[in-house]
């Protein structure tokens, strides 16, 4: 019987050791998301790449608390500059969207299986890239517009 027992030891301690081998193996081979280095060197990040990684959504919290509810709008962990500094474009001239993997926020927050809700109000690409037209008009005409064309509307309707 003891014999017994020592032969089943001995394949469950064999069986564990190749299961943490190939478990080991496994996570060795898991790519991390690549992140895109601004093209100047001389820009250097504002905190380490680890400390980043972890932290970057207290920073931007932060921020968003600081320049809602005090106005200051001047702190360097602004979202919009890590989108300045690190998402530029392609070799091709492209500027990756948010909806696009190449986009620089978009690696790592898939990688993490995290939802990124920032780009429903924000710019996903540095404002200098941003084609605007130069004939555009304000926000305020193009409200008064639209309600323009919706009063219009309405009358035709009611008569």
């Amino acid at each position: 019987m003891t014999r017994f027992l020592r032969l089943i030891y001995v394949l469950t301690g064999l069986m564990l050791i190749s299961t943490a081998a190939f478990v080991g193996t496994v996570q060795a081979e898991t790519p991390f998301p690549t992140i895109n280095e601004p093209s100047d060197e001389s820009k250097k990040c504002i905190h380490p790449e680890d400390e980043m990684r972890r932290n970057h959504m207290k920073y931007i919290l932060h921020e968003r608390d600081e320049t809602m509810h005090e106005g200051i709008r001047d702190e360097p962990e602004s979202l919009a500059n890590c989108i300045n500094c690190h998402v530029e474009p392609d070799s091709s001239g492209e500027i990756a969207g948010i909806d696009s993997s190449e986009h620089f926020c978009n690696a790592c927050h898939q990688y993490a299986a995290v939802q990124i809700d920032c780009f429903q109000c924000h710019a996903d690409r540095p404002q200098k890239y941003i084609q605007r037209d130069t004939h555009s008009s304000s926000l305020r005409q193009q409200l008064q517009q639209t309600l323009a064309a919706s009063e219009v509307t309405d009358k035709g309707a009611n008569q």
